[in-house]
């Protein structure tokens, strides 16, 4: 149970490949609220899951073993969290950027597709906002954490 059969610094290096790989790989494929998850999405995470676990552990299957990798996993996140706090320039890196979606009106198609977001997602987030119309909005921007937010533009000031 507490016997590893591989080194210890082989399951740190190991552990680390998959995290960085992964985080590289999820990276590009853009972000999604946990919630907006589509039962594409969770598959592929739940496969992900199960496919790293043999390139994270190798041959050894020893608590030790997964707790080393839990550690360096946590570490690895724990780091990117420290580092994106400290840097605006790491924290683009690691995080992204706000990305506009719709600006006075009119929908940034190329943003969408940029973002694998539909038309139907993008009119599913402005009917949650209150908006019926992509002419009631001002601006809506993709944030960091794939959550849609929508600014409705003025309303024009009533004849007195």
């Amino acid at each position: 149970m507490w016997t590893l059969s591989v080194p210890w610094w082989e399951l740190v290096i190991r552990g680390s490949v998959v995290f960085l790989a992964l985080f590289a790989m999820i990276r590009l494929i853009g972000r999604r609220q946990v919630g907006q998850l589509t039962p594409f999405d969770l598959l592929l995470l739940l496969i992900i899951s199960n496919a790293v676990q043999n390139a994270m552990l190798g041959p050894d299957n020893s608590l030790l073993g997964g707790l080393i990798v839990a550690a360096v996993l946590v570490g690895w996140n724990y780091l990117f969290g420290a580092l994106s706090l400290y840097s605006p320039r790491i924290e683009r890196v690691i995080e992204g950027s706000p990305e506009l979606l719709v600006l006075h009106g009119r929908v940034l198609h190329e943003a969408l597709a940029k973002n694998q977001i539909s038309d139907a997602e993008l009119h599913a987030a402005l009917r949650r906002a209150g908006c019926f119309g992509v002419d009631e909005i001002e601006l809506a921007v993709l944030e960091t954490n794939g959550a849609i937010s929508v600014k409705k533009r003025d309303a024009a000031p009533a004849p007195r």
